[in-house]
């Protein structure tokens, strides 16, 4: 099973920005990384989760950060993860508060699959 850790660092988010590995949906968007497999946190993919003011005020940035915290946890529990030691960083798009939680599940598999960190036929399914 995957183990799944946080990221909590500043310098952590600015890294996965720096990678240039990026997935643009109309819900997310979508960040990643391969991270160091010696890192502290010994967990096989560390998730960030951020939201800007562009999303909205306090209330809707923090529904939109659990709606993705939820999302992605349900995603990851259903597949297999290719790339050992990822980081990804799930941003929230002023959609992401009112689109439907399906194609929110749907847009971050496709990020997945596009990036390369999960196999096409699980992605898929």
């Amino acid at each position: 099973m995957t183990r799944i850790g946080r990221l909590k660092r500043r310098a952590e988010f600015l890294a996965a920005a720096r990678a240039n590995r990026k997935w643009v949906a109309p819900g997310l968007v979508l960040q990643a990384r391969a991270n160091d497999a010696s890192a502290i946190d010994s967990a096989d993919i560390r998730l960030g989760f951020t939201a800007s003011r562009k999303v909205g005020n306090a209330v809707a940035r923090n529904r939109a950060r659990r709606r993705l915290k939820a999302a992605a946890a349900e995603v990851l529990r259903e597949t297999a993860v290719t790339e050992a030691a990822t980081d990804l960083v799930l941003i929230a798009r002023p959609a992401t508060v009112m689109r439907d939680y399906a194609s929110l599940k749907e847009d971050f598999r496709r990020g997945l699959k596009k990036l390369g960190i999960v196999l096409p036929t699980q992605a898929l399914s």
